[in-house]
């Protein structure tokens, strides 16, 4: 690895360069539906997979880049069908379960909430919030939701996650790259942090100022 080069773009890189698409295929369906993958960097690092999209299909039988987006997306669909078994079929045990270092309470608390709140579309919009993702699915199963109605929103979801963030990487490359001549693989780092913030902050502005304003008492009106 280069030392020039910070942390985030090291391990960014490691994961494509040295862990290719196998690795790419395990973070996508960890974070999507096992309660170990909430702190991982799955909008980020499907966004320089786009950015690697070419190199990551020469590696795999030099495939089409789109062949590697659509593995993607299915491993997408097949992370929040194993996250939704297991809140179907152990969900109501968890709720009594002690916090470990890796399962957090308030994480499934603050996704339950969430889809009590947003309903149906919650499995599709969950996909582009940060530790909501990885909880949404367990959540479903717990409520017992209908699994032809999960089903399609997970499969919906996925496509349009995936998707718009390996496009999004693959074809802004190819665009800075033939018209500025700069190269996005320099800087992974500043677009892995842009990323992070602009998908987490929402979240983090829910969770604390929500919690506040949803506990403050309305006015009182003097008659």
């Amino acid at each position: 690895m280069d030392g020039n080069k910070g942390f985030i773009q090291q391990f960014i890189e490691w994961i494509i360069q040295y862990g290719g698409l196998y690795v790419l295929l395990l973070v996508v369906f960890a974070e999507t539906g096992l309660f170990i993958g909430f702190f991982l960097p799955g909008d980020s690092l499907l966004f320089a997979a786009g950015i690697y999209a070419d190199d990551l299909a020469k590696e795999f039988f030099n495939v089409h880049w789109s062949i590697v987006m659509i593995m993607v997306i299915m491993a997408s669909v097949l992370g929040n069908y194993v996250g939704f078994w297991f809140g179907y079929k152990a969900g109501p045990l968890l709720y009594e379960r002690k916090d470990s270092w890796l399962f957090k309470k308030k994480h499934l608390l603050k996704a339950k909430a969430f889809y009590d709140k947003y309903g149906k579309l919650t499995v599709f919009f969950a996909k582009f919030l940060p530790f909501i993702r990885t909880f949404a699915p367990i959540v479903a199963g717990m409520v017992k939701m209908n699994k032809a109605v999960f089903t399609f929103y997970n499969v919906l979801g996925s496509i349009c996650w995936v998707s718009s963030m390996m496009l999004g990487g693959h074809f802004l490359q190819r665009w800075v790259l033939k018209k500025y001549n700069f190269n996005l693989k320099d800087h992974i780092e500043a677009i892995t942090i842009i990323i992070i913030l602009i998908t987490t902050l929402p979240v983090l502005y829910k969770i604390f100022f929500g919690r506040k304003q949803e506990g403050e008492e309305p006015p009182v009106t003097n008659l």
